[in-house]
């Protein structure tokens, strides 16, 4: 398990009992390096939407956590916010959460002369996601998949 890895695992278990004494659940956690800083990024979410009280709460409880653990040994940034609408599929939970939803999927490089589709969520396992377009289904490594995240209607 990479160092960044580490520091997601770790603060994902600080994070939930954090969440959950709020009313929350955790969606994700990420640890990335933008334009030479750090960000530890948490990511939480309910029924109905989460507010800006609960990334609120949820940030001051997830500072002292992370403050009295003290793991991270680089200066970081913490944000808390919600996934938003157009929410990245990135752990197998997000998958099975979003079955039977429109999805919009990219891949590194062209599938059938393209690198953009969007479908339906029909299936997904360890290698693979099934979306269906226009009533056939189509199979993707997931290992070729760039990005996959719900689709935004408007």
């Amino acid at each position: 398990m990479s160092r960044k890895e580490d520091i997601e695992r770790r603060t994902e278990e600080l994070l939930t009992p954090i969440a959950q004494k709020h009313g929350t659940t955790v969606y994700d956690v990420e640890y990335v390096k933008e334009a030479g800083d750090w960000y530890l990024r948490a990511y939480i979410d309910k029924e109905g939407g989460v507010n800006i009280g609960d990334c609120v709460d949820v940030s001051h409880d997830l500072s002292d956590a992370l403050d009295a653990d003290d793991f991270i040994e680089d200066a970081y940034t913490l944000e808390v916010s919600s996934p938003g609408l157009g929410r990245q599929l990135k752990k197998d939970r997000h998958f099975e959460n979003s079955l039977g939803q429109e999805v919009d999927l990219k891949t590194y490089k062209p599938v059938d002369g393209c690198k953009e589709f969007t479908g339906i969520l029909k299936a997904f396992d360890a290698d693979n996601v099934t979306i269906t377009i226009q009533d056939t289904d189509k199979i993707f490594l997931r290992k070729d998949i760039s990005v996959i995240r719900l689709s935004l209607d408007f």
